[in-house]
């Protein structure tokens, strides 16, 4: 039985670019498009002396799960947290959350490690803004890195879950690990998210928002 060949200068990928490819049933057997599990890029904020980030639109019921990822986090204040609040329907960051916080952490100069449930850090049906990377350093190498996932915002039927994993580098060199997980305790649809720090303003960073197929 004879191979069929494929051209590949007749498949032509470009107006889709960020899409995968996948099979069809046409001669070709190709098409550009989304594949479950792949990450849809929505937005890209990139801070500048910024208040806060907010995404405070392009999270709705396109997605069962919306994911950001925050990159190279500078505080201007030494020692500042950085933090995530949700909106759900009103103007305020302020949903309603119950979460678990623990964290891993090691400083670089006296190896003084440990690994433990933070309770001061963990909020009980609280509109608090949860901490997801405490006392960050301003030093000019130290910053955060993290990933936050939100799933299915927009349902009205059940509480709205989240997970982050996030690490920092603290004024006092240490490096932490965070795993923390809650949920937003509303039947309301989540159409907000804000980010922040405990003081002062976010220096640099750059948090984008994906939606994933």
């Amino acid at each position: 039985m004879a191979l069929s060949k494929v051209d590949f200068n007749s498949i032509n990928v470009t107006p889709a670019a960020s899409k995968a490819i996948k099979f069809n049933s046409s001669n070709n057997g190709f098409e550009t498009g989304d594949v479950g599990g792949s990450l849809v890029l929505i937005s890209t904020q990139t801070a500048s002396s910024s208040a806060n980030i907010t995404f405070d639109s392009g999270i709705d019921s396109t997605y069962k799960e919306y994911i950001f990822k925050y990159t190279d986090i500078h505080p201007a204040t030494d020692n500042a947290s950085f933090q995530i609040n949700f909106r759900d329907g009103s103007t305020a960051y302020d949903a309603t959350k119950t979460t678990t916080n623990f964290r891993a952490y090691n400083n670089e100069a006296d190896s003084d490690t440990s690994l433990g449930y933070f309770t001061n850090e963990d909020l009980a049906q609280s509109t608090a803004v949860q901490i997801i990377g405490r006392s960050l350093g301003n030093d000019n190498d130290q910053c955060g890195v993290g990933t936050v996932h939100l799933f299915n915002p927009s349902n009205t039927t059940f509480v709205k879950h989240f997970l982050i994993n996030s690490t920092t580098l603290e004024g006092g060199n240490y490096f932490n690990q965070y795993f923390i997980a809650g949920y937003c305790n509303t039947t309301s649809a989540i159409d907000g998210v804000q980010f922040s720090m405990s003081s002062g303003n976010i220096d640099a960073g750059t948090i984008k928002m994906y939606g994933v197929t």
